[in-house]
């Protein structure tokens, strides 16, 4: 559906996502867990960051660029793993990685995509990063698999998630009894062969194989640790590995000592456990933690290039956004989730003159003012 007046923030973009969608679909990516604190928090809280600009500088030029995993790329906004794109359009993640492709960053694939990772990598431009999400299971012969289909497909890191070893209670979801509508496929647990061959229809029988990754809390790996997780992944894989789902410090050392490449600060979106720090009020620790071994990249609550600012000053190397990107998407399809991330992109430009940057490599905690007495731990819990 097209509209008389664009939008232009990321809040016009999510009133139209929900006068468009389904209220099954609109409750499923917008639900928390349980009474939604944290989900909450994790816009709210950057309110609570002020910013402190410098005058008088030499702005006429302003970039972006930077490097990920030693890659460079054109912004340090990405794409965040989110189930289920074709809830918001019909042409799904293929049309968020040709806005992914157009935008110049990277964009993480969910394992519970509804279109097969070869389908999606394919419509990037060849400079365009992409990471699998992975989730392990009871049979980890079904994760291997898709590890090793993304691999083969060209993915570049494959990034773990760690915060769900039972998927979070989400009472809008439970309210709505919302199920996928039977006609999406969730393409990564279908025979490469027959999903990605031309005489492919979407209205074949569901495989074994599609029901059993649609049961995740039935059929997740609860016993997955940091000793025999990382270690079995490593043995499968020659890709780097990200974990994403990590809000304290001793998890990040955690992460340094099993050799990953990186860390996600996330709290999935706060649909998981309900009361957790929000992320940018997680993200100091884990930085301070990693201490320039491990890579910290951060998502959760963006709304504003701002929020891209401060999570950059206050340590995350990339940020990463999912509701935007989706709710792009039911608003205009692949326009529409480019639109998204340009919103996003052109108001963190803005920001950096604002304030006196010019690049990325000069945001730093200088630039903020952080609360003071936010949140304070009386006791070191063990690894």
């Amino acid at each position: 559906m097209d509209y008389t007046n664009e939008p232009v923030c990321i809040k016009d973009i999510e009133k139209i996502a929900q006068r468009v969608m389904p209220g099954g679909a609109w409750g499923y990516y917008n639900s928390g867990a349980n009474d939604e604190q944290t989900k909450t928090d994790n816009e709210s809280a950057f309110d609570s960051y002020r910013l402190h600009p410098r005058m008088l500088r030499d702005v006429s030029k302003i970039t972006t660029h930077t490097t990920v995993l030693g890659q460079k790329v054109r912004t340090p906004l990405g794409i965040a793993p989110c189930a289920l794109h074709k809830l918001a359009h019909a042409d799904g993640e293929a049309a968020t990685s040709r806005a992914a492709a157009k935008h110049g960053s990277i964009m993480i694939l969910s394992t519970y995509s509804t279109t097969s990772l070869e389908k999606v990598i394919a419509q990037g431009d060849g400079t365009t990063q992409y990471w699998m999400q992975l989730y392990v299971y009871q049979d980890r012969h079904v994760s291997e698999t898709i590890v090793r289909r993304a691999e083969k497909a060209g993915f570049k890191a494959i990034v773990l998630t760690v915060d769900a070893p039972m998927l979070g209670r989400r009472l809008v979801d439970a309210r709505n009894k919302f199920n996928p509508p039977p006609h999406l496929r969730l393409e990564n647990f279908m025979d490469p062969n027959v999903v990605n061959g031309t005489g492919y229809a979407p209205d074949l029988a569901k495989s074994e194989n599609e029901t059993f990754g649609a049961t995740f809390g039935a059929n997740g790996d609860q016993s997955l640790s940091w000793a025999n997780g990382i270690s079995w992944l490593k043995s499968i894989t020659k890709l780097p590995i990200i974990v994403k789902g990590v809000l304290t410090a001793e998890d990040t050392q955690l992460a340094i000592d099993h050799k990953c490449a990186g860390v996600i600060v996330s709290n999935h979106g706060g649909r998981q456990l309900d009361g957790a720090l929000s992320t940018i009020d997680a993200l100091p620790q884990v930085v301070e933690a990693a201490n320039d071994k491990i890579e910290v990249y951060m998502d959760g609550g963006i709304r504003k290039g701002s929020d891209i600012f401060k999570a950059l000053a206050l340590g995350a190397r990339a940020v990463f956004v999912a509701r935007p990107v989706l709710w792009g998407l039911a608003y205009k399809g692949e326009q529409g989730a480019f639109i998204a991330l340009d919103l996003l992109q052109k108001e963190l430009e803005l920001a950096m003159m604002l304030t006196g940057t010019t690049q990325v490599s000069e945001i730093d905690e200088s630039y903020v003012y952080t609360p003071v007495n936010r949140w304070v731990r009386h006791s070191r819990r063990q690894p």
